[in-house]
């Protein structure tokens, strides 16, 4: 008695010689499964292969799959592989001649890499697709893509990465602005560059501007991209900082304005405190943005010009102002003359042009007493009138330098832009040509 069997019953008819049949109930492996006919036990037990199938070839024909003599040809599915016999045989014995089973195919599963990655389209199964991808600056040589084979063995071979070179960028750079200016020179070393393969570098590029160039304030980045003999790339970058150093935005003073250089608040800068027509400075005439941030000096005010009229000569009248001035001396019998109301008309729309070239306007209109007002107002009967010989009863301008020299005179208005073209011409000195080069858009 085999050690699979569990129980046996005797089941007899005798006639004649008779017949004794022994049916063994078998412990039976899981693949395979008992079934019972429409003419009984059958001889074998059926075959059922998960995975796979039988096919069965009876003596006794096609409804007789598991009768004595039957052979079955055993098959798994796609995706799987036969374990055990391919072919086996009802014997009387009421076994199978031998066991098997279907087994899903798989291939070991891929080893890590280190410089890059793969991904595969169904794990380690049959007819995966496995993709090797590389990290940034690394180059793949070999099979790029593998398939699992029905051997349970992957296609192909695993790929080789070439390490890139190796590249070093120099530390962040802070600097701050020079003195009257914006911006900053900045040096660096070159990066440190070395190919792990040959040794080799075949160019290194810079992206961005090179080193000792001006930088404007804030942040720039610099980048730099070398090449190995096999292209391999690698890169790194850094920043250049610029800071400029600020005082405190100064306000202009009433009836005054400022003049800066620069952008007018970094260190360095010089402002310079200007008054209107008719106001003098009193105070420092200029103010520096020092590299502690703080403006140095204090800030002047622009007080209304007191102005004695009673002097005999154009110096005279010129010394009682704060700094020099052009003096621009308009005449007239009475207020309401029309050529001195078109003037007056003209000349208080054009106050920031005057202003920006010295010029002063000072009023000698109707007859005495009058006051000095802003514009400097003086009585016809002064002695300034004389010796400017200025009429009294018809309207006359005259034009008088800083030194106090008559350099024009005019009997009818003019408008500010004939004005100023005669005195940009002729009246300005190289150092004030400059400033109003600067300064020209000022008044727009």
């Amino acid at each position: 008695m085999s050690g699979s069997e569990e129980q046996g019953s005797l089941i007899g008819d005798q006639e004649g010689v008779g017949e004794v049949v022994l049916l063994w109930l078998i412990k039976l492996p899981p693949t395979w499964r008992l079934f019972r006919g429409a003419g009984g036990w059958s001889w074998c037990y059926s075959l059922n292969l998960h995975h796979g199938e039988a096919t069965c070839y009876s003596p006794r024909g096609g409804n007789y799959r598991s009768s004595l003599g039957t052979r079955c040809e055993l098959s798994c599915d796609r995706g799987f592989r036969l374990i055990g016999r391919r072919s086996v045989q009802c014997l009387p014995s009421r076994r199978w001649s031998g066991t098997a089973y279907c087994r899903q195919v798989r291939c070991h599963v891929l080893p890590a890499v280190m410089s890059g990655s793969y991904q595969c389209s169904a794990g380690a199964l049959l007819d995966s697709h496995c993709d090797y991808s590389c990290l940034p600056g690394y180059h793949l040589e070999g099979d790029r893509s593998r398939m699992c084979m029905e051997n349970q063995r992957w296609s192909g071979s695993e790929p080789i990465y070439i390490e890139p070179p190796k590249i070093r960028c120099p530390e962040t750079r802070e600097r701050m602005a020079e003195p009257e200016k914006l911006t900053a020179t900045v040096y660096w070393d070159p990066p440190h560059v070395k190919d792990s393969a040959d040794g080799i570098i075949k160019r290194v590029i810079l992206r961005g501007p090179e080193p000792g160039s001006e930088f404007p304030e804030g942040e720039h980045v610099i980048r730099y991209i070398a090449y190995d003999q096999a292209y391999n790339r690698a890169s790194c970058k850094f920043i250049v900082r610029v800071q400029v150093r600020r005082c405190p935005v100064l306000k202009p003073p009433q009836h005054g304005y400022l003049s800066c250089t620069s952008e007018g608040n970094n260190y360095g800068a010089t402002c310079e405190y200007l008054c209107d027509g008719g106001y003098e400075r009193q105070g420092s005439p200029s103010r520096v943005c020092q590299s502690s941030r703080h403006w140095s000096g204090s800030q002047p005010t622009c007080a209304p010009m007191q102005i004695n009229v009673d002097v005999n000569s154009a110096a005279g009248l010129l010394d009682q102002f704060y700094e020099k001035r052009r003096l621009l001396i308009v005449s007239a019998p009475d207020p309401s003359t029309r050529y001195y109301k078109m003037q007056i008309a003209m000349l208080q729309q054009a106050t920031c042009g005057l202003d920006l070239r010295h010029v002063t306007i000072l009023e000698l209109v109707g007859q005495p007493p009058h006051e000095v007002g802003r514009s400097g107002i003086m009585t016809p009967s002064s002695t300034c009138g004389q010796f400017l010989h200025v009429t009294r009863s018809t309207f006359n301008m005259v034009l008088i330098d800083k030194q106090g020299v008559d350099r024009e005179r005019y009997i009818e208005p003019v408008t500010p832009e004939e004005l100023f073209t005669f005195i940009d011409t002729y009246l300005l000195s190289s150092q004030e040509v400059t400033q109003r080069a600067q300064s020209k858009d000022m008044c727009d």
